[in-house]
């Protein structure tokens, strides 16, 4: 029966039998399974990777290491894990802890990403000296937004956080939860307008 459900998540199955799987497997794995923890990674890999690449950024390879600590915290703290919510939801606010902790260690580190006249002029000119229109989708946008803007935008605008959230854990304060997702839709509509 379990390499029934090692597959990911597919379309067809209701969210209810798959909170259902998720829920046997995550209970396996509490107990020391490998091959249950396995089956949830293979299920969860996939959304816990975007969140972490949406939230730090550009940083493809960062990503990607973000996703396995986050998974390997996540099979540390199993044992603990209550089943108050769905495996899913625990899973997902781990990977976005994770991935706000790298944020808050780059903070006190070097700022590189906070330099937006960098990013204002990326494909400006081309070689020739013409200007050109630097076609940028939606996640490459966000991707050169500053750190906390972008922590807040995805937060707010693609996770469904409300402000309190994540002032709580960014540390900032409501209002400034507010001004830095105002500051965030700001910078995206005018990359996004400037490079059409």
């Amino acid at each position: 029966m379990l390499n029934a459900v090692i597959e990911p998540i597919a379309d067809s199955v209701a969210p209810e039998a798959a909170a259902a799987q998720d829920t046997a497997l995550a209970r396996s794995a509490a107990g020391g399974d490998m091959r249950a923890f396995e089956a949830l990674y293979r299920r969860h890999a996939g959304r816990v990777h975007g969140v972490i690449q949406r939230l730090v950024g550009a940083q493809g390879v960062r990503a990607e290491d973000l996703t396995q600590e986050a998974f390997v915290r996540a099979w540390q703290a199993l044992p603990a894990f209550r089943f108050e919510s769905a495996f899913s939801t625990w899973l997902h606010r781990l990977a976005v802890t994770t991935a706000l902790m790298e944020l808050r260690s780059r903070r006190s580190g070097p700022r590189f990403d906070d330099d937006e006249d960098a990013l204002d002029d990326l494909g400006m000119a081309d070689s020739a000296g013409h200007g050109t229109a630097l076609s940028l989708d939606l996640e490459r946008a966000v991707a050169t937004l500053p750190p906390r803007a972008r922590a807040v935008l995805v937060l707010y605008d693609v996770e469904g956080w409300k402000h309190e959230e994540i002032a709580t854990e960014l540390g900032m304060a409501v209002g400034s939860s507010k001004a830095q997702l105002h500051r965030a839709r700001h910078l995206l509509r005018e990359r996004l307008g400037g490079h059409a």
